[in-house]
């Protein structure tokens, strides 16, 4: 993909997901690894709806500020799941409501944050296992995440909301809407018992 139809790409998710309530203010941001192994990103404090293609900011994978606007001081974990994951082409970190709800609850499974009950979020990203709690912008969200990355393709950041990654803009986005409903449907169930995927059920859709 060249780089202006990255960018416009770019531009486009992040007014869908603006207009349809998964991003909301200044919250949340984008990345993705162009042909020439920069990155393109949300600049800091933008608003997902209102993005300009030629406002973006461009970074070295070192952290070089290239061009564009200032990046989301949030780029250095961006930049380390590039560093530590070469399948990993973009990112897509939300604040959208029921993954963030759910990142505040106590008591999850840190190992994987959705226990397997419908076959999607298994098949499109896995297990997800929760970041403990750091303020924005703090380096130890990148040491973390560095360390997750080579094994998985999703992260819940504990009382933060998501980062999921994708071998493209798109199926990142589409792997966090994934997420997203499987959220909703937790606390649209309650207190109801699930019925799980047993072991057996999960290894069939990761074959």
């Amino acid at each position: 993909m060249a780089e202006w139809q990255a960018r416009e790409e770019m531009v486009s998710l992040g007014a869908s997901f603006f207009q349809r309530g998964y991003a909301t203010g200044s919250a949340g941001n984008l990345s993705l690894l162009l042909p020439d192994g920069t990155l393109l990103a949300t600049p800091t404090g933008s608003c997902l709806g209102e993005l300009q293609a030629e406002r973006l900011s461009k970074v070295t994978l070192s952290g070089e500020w290239i061009s564009g606007d200032k990046p989301s001081k949030e780029i250095s974990f961006h930049r380390a799941l590039y560093q530590h994951n070469p399948a990993c082409k973009a990112v897509v970190h939300l604040h959208c409501t029921y993954l963030t709800a759910l990142s505040c609850l106590q008591g999850l499974d840190t190992e994987n944050a959705i226990k397997p009950f419908t076959p999607y979020v298994v098949m499109r990203v896995g297990q997800i296992p929760v970041v403990p709690y750091y303020r924005p912008g703090d380096l130890r969200l990148a040491e973390d995440l560095a360390k997750l990355a080579p094994a998985y393709k999703a992260f819940l950041l504990a009382n933060h909301g998501p980062v999921v990654t994708g071998e493209s803009l798109r199926e990142a986005a589409n792997n966090t809407e994934e997420m997203e409903d499987a959220a909703k449907l937790i606390f649209t169930l309650g207190n109801r018992p699930i019925r799980y995927l047993t072991d057996d059920e999960v290894a069939e859709l990761r074959s």
